[in-house]
């Protein structure tokens, strides 16, 4: 692998080069905190599609393109003389050797579960930091995800089961609960109900050391594998899938599956 000289020559060249394009590209020149943001939630979706297919060579590729953001809004700090790169580097370091003391100071740990439990007490402590629990988590993340941050944060200051098994039976009330609610018809309270499942679901997986975003997206890729192969076996006999009944379509999963697709 390179030497720590040719990472820093790397990224004094990004630099550089980032200093050329604000300058003399029009479109770099014109661009906004606000009109990269956008982009960036694009790349950093585009980097997580290449490490969920574990592509080393786009996760290279994705990793580059999310760095150009962080590089592109430092550079735009520092027109404002807001911040530049050195101060969010500075500041990343900071936070870094703060939340490590078992690394640069002089705490014991026993395992990464106190890790974590360590990093959210001392998150809670920072001047700047947040002031609650759930304080942390963006408002703005996808359900499933905020989810996943909601419960672990609650988990980190003992917030949880005593024993995971018994988080089947808070699903188990919880689908029961739903199904009350849909046979009351009631759509209002059914949507709340089929959070509250969903959110049973999560915490879980949790339990169970299992990404329900990872998760979701394994069964997604599967159900398009299986359906295209339907959608393909018809092509084949001259019809569309309109016109194949529920039971020849059933059919032709079940020998999707067997394929293992």
């Amino acid at each position: 692998m390179h030497s720590k000289e040719e990472k820093l020559e790397a990224f004094s060249r990004l630099l550089d080069i980032m200093d050329r394009l604000r300058e003399e590209c029009p479109w770099d020149r014109k661009q906004t905190f606000e009109s990269l943001r956008c982009n960036t939630i694009e790349e950093t979706y585009e980097l997580s599609e290449a490490l969920l297919n574990d592509d080393k060579s786009n996760i290279c590729k994705e990793l580059g393109d999310v760095l150009l953001h962080i590089v592109f809004y430092s550079r735009i700090g520092s027109e404002t003389k807001d911040f530049d790169i050195v101060d969010v580097c500075n500041r990343l370091c900071e936070k870094l050797i703060y939340r490590h003391p078992h690394v640069f100071g002089t705490t014991e740990v026993a395992n990464a579960e106190q890790v974590v439990r360590n990093w959210e007490d001392l998150k809670l402590k920072e001047k700047e930091g947040n002031k609650t629990v759930l304080g942390g988590v963006p408002s703005s993340l996808p359900a499933l995800i905020k989810a996943c941050r909601i419960q672990e944060k609650a988990c980190s200051v003992g917030f949880d089961w005593e024993e995971k098994s018994q988080v089947w039976d808070k699903v188990k009330e919880e689908i029961n609960e739903f199904q009350a609610e849909v046979n009351k018809l009631d759509a209002s309270e059914m949507e709340k109900e089929f959070g509250d499942v969903f959110f049973s679901l999560v915490n879980a997986a949790r339990l169970y050391n299992i990404n329900p975003e990872n998760a979701l997206e394994l069964t997604n890729k599967k159900f398009i594998a299986r359906f295209n192969y339907i959608e393909q076996q018809a092509k084949q006999q001259g019809r569309s899938l309109r016109e194949m009944t529920l039971a020849e379509m059933e059919q032709l999963w079940q020998e999707a599956k067997r394929m293992t697709l």
